[in-house]
């Protein structure tokens, strides 16, 4: 598999790639032409069509898997590619999908053997049932564990959803352990908070992205509605009125502010830590794809040549070690 993230400038470029987009646009002068963005598992590259070159990429779209002939060149600093043949696409089927998505590094074994062990770990019956409302369910074990965290942005992986869940409970559990919270609660809430990205993201040919569910109410909403229905579930009196609005209330207030995406505030130890553990989990992994990013760091760079978009910020690469 051609590894994307390593070619640099005059790199040749002869390998099979996924349409991740295609969008068609217009110069200045009026002239037609078209951006196609191509990528695979190790990243993505973005390509110029001109107008003379149009009939190169003739019905190629999102989705296609096309056998790319090309180098690599710079602009202003960035790396594109530079077609110098027109494009052929591959036959269905004769292409692995799962080479042409990025896929967390870690394994999702051992990501379930934590999520298991903190379910089982759980002491309040009431609590743990409703927890494997969701996570004792092939079927959502299935949609969850191959769930992207989010389209573009952090963890935007196949396997994105799950690690980033960890990393969410392993922060907030020993953040409640070391203010005197609960923990079996905030694991809860860290294992529930994100239960809507499953309903609210979509992985096909051409990637990651949002579900008319995703983009009508968001996953915040969504997971709070897949709670609601679950519960409903539950033979009467398993859990109080009160315990399920705080449940309700981990998954609507995990954003923290109202202009990020949240229902409400957070308005308990527990649902304040979770949010931070999940801005920690989140950002960390903004930073931590930063500095690996060959675009910020075309060369031997100390700091990065641009700001890192999701991050806004320049970001800087140490050159020293500390072992």
């Amino acid at each position: 598999m051609l590894n994307i993230s390593t070619l640099a400038q005059n790199d040749r470029v002869q390998h099979e790639l996924m349409v991740r987009a295609r969008s068609d646009k217009t110069t200045r002068n009026g002239d037609p032409y078209a951006v196609i963005t191509l990528g695979n598992a190790t990243g993505q590259l973005a390509a110029n069509v001109w107008k003379e070159q149009l009939p190169w990429i003739e019905g190629v779209k999102a989705g296609s898997i096309v056998q790319v002939i090309g180098a690599i060149e710079l602009y202003q600093g960035r790396r594109q590619l530079k077609l110098t043949a027109p494009l052929r696409l591959v036959a269905g089927g004769t292409a692995n999908l799962a080479e042409f998505l990025p896929h967390i590094a870690g394994d999702v074994a051992a990501l379930w053997h934590t999520v298991d062990g903190w379910r089982t770990a759980i002491k309040a019956k009431s609590l743990r049932k409703a927890v494997d409302l969701f996570f004792a369910d092939d079927a959502f074990r299935t949609l969850f564990e191959k769930s992207p965290g989010a389209p573009r942005g952090h963890h935007a992986q196949v396997g994105g959803l799950i690690q980033h869940v960890v990393e969410v409970g392993t922060i907030a559990r020993a953040a409640a352990d070391t203010m005197e919270g609960d923990v079996d609660l905030v694991t809860v809430g860290a294992l529930l908070h994100d239960i809507g990205k499953v309903e609210a993201y979509s992985t096909g040919a051409a990637g990651f992205d949002h579900t008319t569910a995703g983009r009508l109410l968001g996953h915040v909403a969504i997971g709070a509605l897949m709670l609601e229905r679950r519960l409903r579930t539950l033979p009467d009196g398993t859990l109080t009125t009160a315990q399920e609005l705080e449940l309700h209330h981990f998954i609507l207030s995990h954003h923290g502010q109202l202009q990020f995406g949240a229902a409400v505030q957070p308005m308990t130890l527990e649902a304040d830590l979770l949010h931070w553990a999940d801005q920690s989990s989140a950002k960390g992994n903004d930073f931590a794809e930063a500095v690996r990013d060959p675009d910020l760091f075309p060369g031997d760079e100390e700091f990065s040549v641009r700001k890192s978009w999701r991050l806004d910020r320049n970001v800087w690469k140490r050159s020293h070690s500390w072992a």
